[in-house]
């Protein structure tokens, strides 16, 4: 399914995701991890989407074979703003690339928090196996929990 980069369908792709895992047998202790997971993955998507390309939508691939349950949100931000990110850490010694001021008061450098570290670290947290894969087409997060349906 693919969506426009709204806050608002977050919502709509947390409740799919959530409904065809059930339908895959996921487990019901599984449920909330995977909606929360979703829905985090989906917000990055729109946020950045949002801030580099409004017009492209979120793209969500949801399959359930071999008795995994997939997920894989994928964005295509990055191909706006990928020569900044494929150029490397800036020539200062790359404090800026690592969400460091170049010193504190003290001379010390502080540690900034960097948009989305934490939100990756959630979702690794809360899915099965995780796969994040920045390309020259966007970032896709793979995300899978195990289900009862298994391949014959």
């Amino acid at each position: 399914m693919s969506f426009t980069p709204l806050p608002a369908h977050v919502r709509t792709a947390r409740l799919v995701a959530t409904a065809v895992a059930r339908r895959s047998g996921v487990d019901e202790a599984l449920l909330d991890e995977v909606r929360l997971a979703v829905g985090e993955a989906c917000s990055r998507a729109v946020e950045a989407h949002q801030e580099h390309c409004p017009a492209e939508p979120v793209r969500v691939a949801l399959t359930g074979t071999d008795g995994r349950f997939e997920v894989v949100v994928t964005d295509t931000a990055v191909q706006h703003n990928g020569a900044a990110e494929a150029a490397g850490p800036p020539a200062n010694g790359g404090s800026e690339a690592l969400g460091e001021e170049p010193a504190g008061a003290a001379g010390e450098p502080v540690r900034q928090a960097v948009p989305g570290e934490l939100g990756l670290a959630v979702i690794e947290g809360l899915a099965d196996d995780v796969e994040i894969a920045r390309t020259t087409a966007g970032l896709s997060i793979r995300m899978s929990w195990p289900s009862a349906t298994a391949a014959s």
